[in-house]
């Protein structure tokens, strides 16, 4: 891992999603997104940032002592020095997940990595940029994320699901009710009433720091 990689910020928090929620986690911020979804409350990560060399970013992240860690945009596979890094953090023991849209080609990220994929549904207003090829790549550790909007994306979101065989194929199938769009009761009413097999989850940064800079 040679290239420098420009960064938003790095900063450690509560994991607010996915499979290790609540749990301490350093966030590495890479800058930049090829996708502008409706909902996206990041935009600063847009552009800006600092670049990084490798060493440093592995050492800010050491000074934290953490077990896990989490990259994220953004759109992390923007750059292409993120598969280096990636492969750093696991080579250094950590618990590696990346949060990434979809609309990128996944296939050469590490292994040892959990890919957090989120399918765009249409209220993103860039459901034509899902790579559903990267389906293929999928394995029983990653996790596939629907941000629902309103009942249209949670129809969508179960006919990908019954497509893809998505529950068989990633260790959780996760549906968020976008922030303010939708309220969280209305989404687990219809998980329940529809018996889907999937984990609902809210933000939980947004919680308990209210909209404070993404965390």
């Amino acid at each position: 891992m040679n290239a420098g990689i420009r960064i938003s910020e790095i900063f450690y928090s509560l994991q607010g999603e996915a499979r290790t929620v609540g749990i301490p986690t350093v966030f590495i911020r890479l800058t930049g997104c090829p996708l502008r979804c409706g909902y996206c409350d990041t935009a600063y990560a847009f552009t800006g940032g600092v670049i990084y060399q490798p060493e440093q970013v592995l050492q800010e992240v050491a000074s934290y002592n953490p077990g896990y860690v989490t990259v994220t945009g953004g759109e992390p596979l923007a750059q292409k020095s993120c598969l280096p890094l990636l492969t750093s953090l696991c080579d250094a023991q950590y618990e590696v997940s990346l949060e990434t849209s979809g609309a990128l080609d996944i296939s050469k990220v590490d292994k040892r990595v959990s890919r957090v994929m989120d399918l765009k549904t249409p209220g993103s207003g860039e459901v034509e940029q899902n790579l559903f090829s990267n389906i293929d790549y999928l394995l029983p550790h990653d996790q596939v994320k629907f941000v629902i909007c309103d009942e249209h994306d949670y129809q969508w979101a179960k006919l990908q699901i019954e497509k893809f065989q998505l529950t068989k194929k990633v260790g959780e199938v996760l549906f968020s009710p976008s922030h303010g769009a939708l309220a969280p009761g209305v989404l687990a009413d219809w998980i329940l009433r529809d018996r889907l097999s999937v984990r609902m989850q809210i933000q939980l940064h947004k919680y308990l720091w209210a909209e404070s800079e993404g965390r």
